[in-house]
């Protein structure tokens, strides 16, 4: 069991940065469940010292993301936020950083609440179609862009923005969680760092909480397996595990949430209800362009606004049947979130509605369940909703 980089990215999601387990003949990565490893001698060991620095089933997951994205080392840790804590950990002081205006909740509040008071300066513009020469002025530390982004899935051209970051000295970080290296891999379009939520669609199963982040160059991976040991905001053995374990079917997973995206979207532009519907890969979507230039399909992220006022918004989030009303993404299982009440509350509201985040916005997260039962399931939501009493917040 082996892969080469010769190898298509659906033999490498299954083999990529593993190997027989040279002990027991495993098949599988073991689970390496320890906190501590012998040593022979003071100060001398085979590797293997503490599992905060070194853990056999991490490096695996490490080294299996790091193939896909096609970057020299991935770092892994235990949540998304903390691999984006850990990559804005290695600015220096008064760190000048332009972010893409539209990012996911999370990282607005740890970019402003933790960061900027520690006298970082951020920049929030619109990356999509912006001129990457006016967008990004010299002086500039680090380029923080999502693309698609969250939730409004907007696209940014990351090899017009890495060229223009490259010439002023700026590190580019792409978020890569919605698109996955099954249909985008931003080191190949320029970027530097390539970061993942590995709970959303690495993983798979809504079962797992972590992140990584994969460098092109040892220069960028070197001070983040340093503070990855420094900090110590790693995943655990297990976590390491079913995300590898989820890695198995990410290929596949990924084709059947795009079918089932495709035939929701089209639903959806059709609908009387719906005032504008955002998904990359329809040709309706001002991304389009763009989005067809760098990546090769999109996954099961749609959004959409219905022609609504917040309650009737969250009546309907409230009345789906097979669509869970959660917080996440990318597992196998429909999701759906209203980010005006829920993932990007901590926005204030007049920048939000500034952004474009409407009361009306839904974010749906398409799983790989029958497409015509969602959309009937959609549909039924959608009518009922139309009630002011159909639904009511619990006690």
């Amino acid at each position: 069991m082996s892969s080469s980089s010769d190898d298509r990215i659906e033999t490498r999601v299954i083999h990529g940065g593993q190997a027989i387990e040279p002990v027991t003949g495993a098949v599988m990565p073991p689970v390496f469940q320890t906190s501590t490893y012998a040593q022979p001698w003071p100060a001398r060991h085979t590797g293997y010292e503490y599992s905060r620095s070194q853990n056999p089933t991490r490096e695996a997951l490490e080294r299996c993301v790091a193939d896909l994205e096609g970057g020299c080392e991935g770092v892994a840790f235990g949540s998304g936020l903390a691999a984006s804590a850990t990559v804005l950990h290695t600015l220096p002081k008064g760190a000048r950083i332009v972010c893409g205006d539209d990012v996911y909740g999370g990282t607005y509040r740890q970019l402003e609440r933790v960061f900027r008071p520690l006298g970082h300066h951020i920049d929030y513009v619109d990356l999509s179609g912006a001129d990457p020469v006016s967008s990004i002025p010299e002086g500039t530390d680090m380029v923080w862009l999502e693309s698609p982004t969250n939730p409004l899935l907007k696209v940014a051209d990351i090899r017009a923005i890495s060229a223009r970051a490259k010439a002023v000295g700026a590190t580019v970080v792409v978020d890569n969680t919605f698109a996955t290296p099954i249909f985008q891999r931003p080191l190949e379009l320029g970027a530097d760092l390539v970061l993942h939520s590995t709970t959303k669609y690495l993983n798979g199963h809504s079962d797992v909480v972590g992140g990584i982040v994969v460098a092109g160059d040892p220069a960028h991976a070197e001070p983040l397996r340093f503070l990855q040991n420094a900090i110590g905001a790693v995943n655990g053995p297990w976590d390491a595990w079913l995300t590898l374990r989820g890695l198995k079917t990410l290929a596949l997973r990924m084709e059947r949430h795009q079918q089932n995206a495709l035939q929701i979207v089209e639903w959806l532009q059709a609908h009387p209800d719906v005032k504008a519907v955002r998904y990359p890969l329809s040709p309706a979507d001002p991304g389009y362009a763009v989005a067809s230039s760098q990546m090769s399909g999109f996954g099961g992220m749609v959004s959409f606004v219905l022609d609504a006022d917040l309650a009737r918004a969250e009546r309907f989030c409230a009345l789906t049947r097979i669509f869970t009303l959660a917080e996440s993404l990318g597992g196998v299982e429909s999701l759906l979130e209203l980010p005006a009440s829920m993932t990007h509350a901590s926005v204030p509201a007049e920048e939000r509605l500034a952004r474009g985040i409407e009361d009306g916005l839904v974010r749906l997260s398409i799983g790989i369940e029958h497409a015509e039962d969602l959309i009937a399931d959609l549909d039924q939501a959608i009518q009922r909703s139309r009630d002011p009493d159909s639904a009511h917040p619990p006690a």
